[in-house]
């Protein structure tokens, strides 16, 4: 098929993270995307734990946070000699990594191309690096707040973390039971979390983030990261999801656009 008689979809987004209408996996793609989120929660441990950028804000000029007393529970997580603070955020990196591989393995039908699944792989990697980084910067940890254990960017951002994390999961999953249903092929799935937004998954995921950018680095950079990621969405993202699912599903897709009036946060926007 020459490219002046691809359908519209196709060659507009040929250019997207995930192939959208290309079914199947890309092996290669499928196994650089579950190997570089494997990898991440070993990064944000040696950052941590083992000081690994430490020299790099020290150079900075930051101070480094001390370690604090350790985390005891007599479990395996003892062995990590991680505060109960740091063994937290650790968490929310073990967690994010294992809810996208769980998309990935469960989920996801679309094509991923080895080189979207690194960069994808890369940006999850810089975000949490950053949050790691500005927790163990005194000038700009959220811990440093004259409060004792558990802070309130620490609460707060876990709340966020954990809820954003549930609704993006339960979100796709509902997605996928739907879609699974033989007597279900060619419908827009109305129906779940996606009855009070038509990206509820998009909202989850910027509610994590921005929970864990929080939890990391204080108010200010966890209102930088929820507002750039709701600009993201709701300005690039969207807008042409939106675009690709009208030109696919037609009058169908344009009455839940009636049915469900908002786009990413339910009852908002």
């Amino acid at each position: 098929m020459s490219a002046s008689n691809q359908p519209k979809n196709a060659t507009a987004r040929k250019d997207d993270f995930v192939q959208r209408g290309m079914k199947g996996p890309n092996r290669l793609g499928n196994t650089i995307f579950f190997v570089s989120r494997l990898v991440d929660p070993f990064l944000q441990y040696s950052i941590l734990g083992n000081g690994l950028a430490n020299g790099l804000i020290s150079r900075l000029g930051g101070t480094v946070l001390p370690q604090g007393p350790p985390l005891l529970t007599n479990t395996f997580s003892d062995r990590l000699g991680l505060s109960p603070y740091r063994s937290i955020l650790l968490a929310m990196s073990i967690g994010s990594m294992a809810k996208q591989n769980f998309h990935l393995t469960t989920i996801m039908q679309e094509q991923l191309k080895p080189s979207s699944a690194l960069a994808i792989g890369i940006v999850n990697a810089v975000f949490n690096s950053i949050n790691s980084l500005l927790f163990l910067t005194a000038q700009t940890s959220a811990s440093v707040n004259g409060e004792h254990f558990p802070q309130t960017p620490l609460i707060v951002g876990t709340v966020l973390y954990a809820v954003g994390l549930f609704i993006e999961w339960f979100s796709e999953l509902q997605r996928h039971q739907f879609k699974k249903n033989s007597a279900n092929k060619g419908k827009v799935y109305q129906g779940g979390l996606f009855s009070l937004s038509r990206h509820i998954n998009y909202f989850g995921y910027m509610m994590w983030r921005s929970g864990y950018a929080l939890a990391g680095g204080g108010w200010v950079w966890g209102a930088v990261v929820a507002a750039s990621l709701t600009y993201s969405f709701t300005r690039l993202s969207i807008p042409d999801l939106q675009s690709y699912m009208e030109e696919r599903y037609g009058e169908q897709y344009q009455a839940y656009e009636q049915r469900v009036p908002y786009k990413f946060i339910p009852y908002f926007v």
